[in-house]
């Protein structure tokens, strides 16, 4: 309700006109053309889901810990490995011929002897024999003299062998189970890491989009208090110029218009502030209109007790701790092969034309490395320890903030219904100070007070809203279940706000 204008021909100038042309310029931003694209909360969350950044680089590294552990399904299966070994060698030495050159001597002097035998066994006297052996003992002795007491050897050659090998672990202590084990628990790790970070996303686009939907919730608000003071300014300059007002009573409607555009142009900024945030988090610069308004869900759908006991299981928080204290144990496991023999069979063989071969088992088991390896297990049970603790306490805190939600849920639903009451009542009020003022027995300062408190409604109305939608966010996200949040949008016995 406003001030009735005396029918008279009144043209306002342009300072009076100017808040109406920006709020029909801001109408024109709220409300675009008719072919301009809308985008629902469902669009908005199918968009982020698939296209953002954290969503692409989530799903890389889930199909990174798939593959790895596909990737080692074979560990312990024989290793086989294809080799060639072709390499070429130049040698030089010096090789002493002494025991060569005596040899030699020795075995001369043993011919010539076994001669001189022979001879004298035919009847040859010894007395011509002795002097002819003896004579040719010192050529040969001479003679062995003047070779070389060293020789220099060089050795060079060409060398290509390739092989086939294989190993095969027969007994690790568990080392190998637990490395498979450790991939396979990383893998599902990494799918609720992808899961986590979706609801994390939801979650920040419930935030966005609805903060957005706020504000433009509170910019039309504001603008409508603008439009209205500005109509309760210009009946006025009316009235007294007519004599029917004072000017002191003029200017109060003067001062509560131009506090009202001080309020446009922050909601408007503010506005514009959240539609940028929310296209820079959809990398969607052509979004032009939301369509999914602020609601509240007028009757409670959620049972305190199942929320606080459904939530472990649900929540992918306190099941990547879990899994975080599978990764300990096997942590444990591990620690504990290290102390254990290593029993591995191997064989080698020739693919040249020699065909050698070779097969055999190695046994290992370390005696001594510098490692107190009885302390690294206690280290890895005590660190096992720790994420059990700290699983516990996560879920402490994950159930004061189901709670504290779940309170505040409630709280916004019977806010809401109060609001509603309020804002008939004040809208009557409006109506009466109206009269009031017409009749000359009200001020301007109770129409005033009447149009601010249907503006200050309005915002509460829109702040409630999003209290409860935020709430509804955290208490679903908490309890694992954000996925079904757009289901609320579309439930019976709900208000939508702006609608």
């Amino acid at each position: 309700m406003f001030i009735e204008e005396k029918k008279q021909q009144h043209r306002p100038n342009l300072q009076h006109r100017l808040p109406t042309l920006l709020g029909l310029c801001i109408g024109l931003l709220i409300y675009p053309a008719a072919y301009a694209q809308e985008y629902s909360y469902a669009q908005a969350e199918q968009q982020i889901l698939q296209h953002s950044y954290t969503a692409q680089a989530n799903t890389a590294l889930q199909q990174a810990a798939q593959l790895e552990a596909e990737a080692v399904k074979g560990l312990g299966l024989p290793r086989i490995d294809l080799n060639a070994r072709a390499y070429k060698f130049h040698s030089q030495t010096d090789v002493p011929l002494d025991n060569f050159k005596q040899s030699i001597e020795d075995q001369l002097s043993q011919r010539l002897s076994d001669r001189m035998s022979e001879l004298e066994n035919i009847g040859v006297p010894s007395d011509i024999l002795d002097p002819v052996e003896s004579g040719i003992n010192n050529i040969i002795h001479d003679g062995i003299g003047q070779l070389p007491n060293y020789a220099n050897l060089t050795l060079d050659d060409e060398v290509f062998r390739p092989t086939i090998s294989m190993t095969m672990p027969i007994y690790t202590g568990g080392l190998t189970q637990s490395a498979k084990q450790v991939t396979q628990i990383n893998a599902r790790r990494s799918a609720l890491s992808t899961t986590q970070q979706q609801d994390v996303q939801r979650f920040e686009l419930v935030q966005s989009y609805f903060y957005t939907q706020l504000q433009q919730q509170l910019l039309l608000a504001s603008q409508e208090n603008l439009n209205a003071m500005q109509r309760h300014l210009d009946n006025a300059i009316k009235f007294e110029q007519q004599g029917f007002i004072s000017k002191g009573q003029r200017m109060q409607f003067n001062v509560a218009r131009n506090n009202a555009a001080r309020l446009f142009q922050t909601t408007q900024s503010n506005y514009a502030a959240s539609y940028f945030q929310l296209k820079n988090l959809l990398q969607d610069e052509n979004i032009s209109a939301l369509s999914t308004p602020l609601f509240v869900n007028k009757t409670q759908s959620h049972q305190l007790d199942s929320l606080l006991a459904s939530f472990a299981d649900q929540s992918p928080l306190i099941q990547k701790l879990r899994m975080d204290t599978e990764l300990a144990n096997e942590k444990v496991k591990v620690q504990s092969a290290s102390q254990k023999p290593k029993i591995f069979a191997f064989g080698e063989y020739g693919l040249d034309d020699k065909h050698n071969w070779i097969v055999g088992v190695v046994a290992s088991y370390n005696l001594f490395s510098g490692i107190n390896k009885s302390k690294q297990v206690q280290a890895a049970e005590l660190q096992r320890y720790a994420t059990e603790l700290l699983t516990e306490k996560t879920k402490q805190e994950m159930s004061n903030i189901i709670y504290k939600a779940y309170s505040e849920l409630q709280d916004s639903q019977q806010s809401h219904q109060l609001l509603m009451e309020n804002m008939l009542a004040a809208q009557e009020n409006l109506r009466i100070q109206t009269l009031s003022f017409q009749e000359d027995m009200g001020t301007a300062t109770q129409v005033i007070d009447a149009e601010n408190m249907i503006h200050t409604l309005k915002s509460e109305i829109a702040l409630n809203a999003y209290k409860y939608v935020m709430s509804l966010a955290t208490l679903l996200q908490s309890n694992g279940s954000i996925t079904q949040f757009k289901t609320y949008v579309q439930q019976n016995n709900t208000d939508y706000i702006g609608n």
